[in-house]
């Protein structure tokens, strides 16, 4: 089947089109793409330097993220062109409430992640191999390409942890943005200095997982550390790329008004009283499931401590319908986006500003 044949398949909404594109998708059928930032060893091992975890992986091993395999002394990227995951979704899905509303982005996943947080909702794919999962043989081009065609804004790398597919998603963001295309992720933040900084080169807004604020947090729910990802968030701050960050809030784990407090104003003092931050609804998930729902009262009283401490666009997600869904002007307080989940229900701008007071909301709004 031609290229072009098999793209016209992925778009198609007949469910028993989809059902044969899904026959012609590769299953641990892989390109051999040399990976990026990293340093051969003696005895053909490598040292991974791409997350602070800076793996030595030994020949015929994969590193933590399980995407990077060493064959032969030569690290390579295993889920190069053949994303498990792809969707055209409202870009507040992401979510991005303060960047290009009501605007469609071309959602895409490679398998694997550089974490291993016990509440991933995607745990079937990012705790996965590329060589494990149902992969599209899709290479940057065709993704900019049908991106274009379905009339998104952006492509967004998502649902699983970007930098693990960091060759394909840098290739596919230059494309994009010679293209007009806007380029946009949502990641953990692990990851170092250097290839976030070329990243940043052509990447236009973050929406980063603060999941926690305390070591020990990050430790026993993620078997990470926070300081790589604080550091992640000031880059990308520095280098201008638009970031909102999202708290997931865990009953019983980080849920602490003492601690919320504390993350709030570090994101002010660092970030900006204008960064966006998201508190999400926890369900019970993957290796949680013991635990309840958050409480209502809990992300509202969140969201009361973090306002209270200066931030200026905090929201509520995972609960469609609630006022914390809305974007409210910081000057006058008067609704200028109303949500419901992921769709605007209204919008009361003057360009990117309030349309009440004039005061300029801070984001991209058109």
């Amino acid at each position: 089947m031609k290229r072009r044949d098999f793209l016209k398949l992925l778009l198609c909404s007949s469910l028993a089109m989809k059902a044969e594109a899904r026959e012609i998708i590769n299953k641990g059928v892989l390109l051999k793409k040399e990976a990026r930032y990293y340093q051969k060893n003696a005895g053909n091992s490598v040292g991974c330097r791409l997350c602070p975890r800076q793996c030595d992986i030994p020949a015929g091993s994969t590193g933590f993220c399980r995407a990077r395999r060493n064959t032969g002394g030569t690290l390579y990227s295993l889920g190069y062109a053949a994303p498990c995951a792809i969707h055209v979704d409202p870009i507040e899905k992401k979510p991005f409430f303060n960047y290009l509303p009501q605007s469609r982005s071309f959602s895409i996943a490679s398998a694997g992640c550089n974490l291993r947080c016990k509440f991933c909702q995607n745990w079937d794919i990012s705790q996965a191999s590329p060589a494990e999962t149902m992969n599209y043989a899709m290479q940057p081009a065709d993704l900019v390409m049908t991106a274009l065609n379905k009339g998104c804004r952006s492509i967004a790398f998502t649902y699983t942890e970007p930098s693990t597919y960091f060759e394909y998603m840098l290739d596919t963001a230059k494309i994009a943005r010679s293209k007009g295309l806007l380029n946009v992720y949502h990641s953990n933040g692990y990851i170092r200095q250097e290839p976030l900084r070329e990243l940043c080169t052509v990447l236009d807004a973050a929406n980063i997982d603060l999941k926690g604020f305390t070591p020990e947090y990050y430790r026993s729910m993620c078997e990470a550390d926070l300081e790589p990802v604080l550091e992640t968030l000031k880059t990308l701050k520095k280098s201008g790329v638009w970031l909102e960050l999202t708290n997931l809030v865990i009953p019983g784990q980080n849920d602490d008004l003492v601690t919320i407090r504390r993350m709030a104003d570090w994101i002010r003092q660092n970030l900006g009283a204008e960064t966006p931050l998201h508190f999400s609804r926890f369900f019970p998930l993957y290796k949680l499931t013991h635990i309840t729902p958050t409480p209502v009262s809990t992300l509202e009283k969140a969201r009361e401590t973090a306002r209270k401490a200066g931030l200026k666009y905090v929201y509520i997600g995972n609960l469609p319908g609630h006022a914390g869904n809305n974007t409210y002007c910081p000057k006058c307080a008067k609704l200028v986006v109303k949500r419901s989940g992921f769709s605007v229900l209204e919008k009361h701008l003057a360009g990117s500003a309030c349309a009440y007071c004039g005061y300029k909301l801070h984001g991209r709004w058109g």
